[in-house]
This record gives C-alpha cells, sequence and structure tokens, in this order.
C-alpha cells in the first residue's frame, strides 16, 4: 500500500465515528515516518469539499487541522453542490462531485451514469474547448435542480 493511501486510510479511520478527527500534522507525520506536506497533499487531493469534506487549520505551536465529513439531507447536499460548482466545471471535479453525491446517498446509480455522460467529453466534444468547461457547469447544475425538485429518486 502506497504511503498516501495509508494516510487517507487512517484519517478515514479516524473521521469513522463521528465524522470528524482533529489531528497536528506533525505528530502523524513522525508516526508514519514521512514529511508533514505528504499529509497536506493526501488532505488537499482526497478530503476536498467535492468529496463531501470540510477543511479547517489552524497555524501556530498548538495548531491543527480538522477534517469533518458533511452530513447534509438530500435537497441541502444537491443544493450546496450546485452553489459550490461555479460557472465552470472541469470534468475530473465534476466526476468526483457526482461520486460524493452517489456515495451519500443523495442520487442513485442510473441518475449518476445519466449526468457523466451528459457532462463528460464525448457529449461535449463539438464545443470549442474556451467554453465546454462553462457549459459543462451549466449542464451539472440544471440535471441537479431538476433531480432535486423530482424529490423521489
Amino acid at each position: 500500500m502506497s504511503l498516501s493511501n495509508e494516510i487517507a486510510r487512517m484519517l478515514l479511520e479516524m473521521l469513522e465515528n463521528d465524522g470528524t478527527t482533529e489531528i497536528q500534522r506533525n505528530e502523524l507525520a513522525q508516526t508514519l515516518g514521512c514529511v508533514p506536506s505528504q499529509i497536506n497533499y493526501v488532505i488537499s487531493s482526497r478530503f476536498t469539499p467535492e468529496q463531501g469534506y470540510i477543511v479547517e487549520s489552524r497555524r501556530g505551536g498548538g495548531g491543527y487541522i480538522k477534517i469533518t465529513r458533511m452530513k447534509l439531507d438530500r435537497p441541502s447536499l444537491i443544493m450546496h453542490t450546485v452553489n459550490c460548482i461555479g460557472d465552470a466545471l472541469d470534468f475530473a471535479t465534476c466526476r468526483a462531485n457526482v461520486l460524493n453525491l452517489l456515495h451519500s446517498g443523495a442520487i442513485n446509480t442510473q441518475c449518476a451514469k445519466l449526468i457523466l455522460a451528459a457532462t463528460g467529453e464525448n457529449s461535449l466534444r463539438a464545443l470549442p474547448p474556451a467554453v465546454k468547461d462553462r457549459i459543462r457547469a451549466s449542464i451539472f447544475k440544471q440535471m441537479l435542480i431538476t433531480i432535486d425538485s423530482g424529490k423521489d429518486d
């Protein structure tokens, strides 16, 4: 198992009980025998808002990093996602959002597949690269708003 996977596994275990954990980056790095920047890398790449996490940090001698798994009801999670998208969205970020919604139970597998098909590169290939991410964001937002108005998916 790679070091990044090991760090992520440990952090996920710490989140198991109540969905939140506080760590001291330097202490965790010492425990795992790595540099603190490796901890930062894992947190910034695997514990993002798109993946359903809120990360807070406080610097200084008693500093810590607090990771919280978002626990929102279905309509709130969908609207949170819509509000976080912005004006443009690359496919990797779109996919991360869709997987988070799927794993949280906000959407089902069929819905996830439809969103990924509609926002994927094959669907948007005829568009000029300069507008592709803007159109993807618009399609994704509209699909989520439509799903949320259905309420019983």
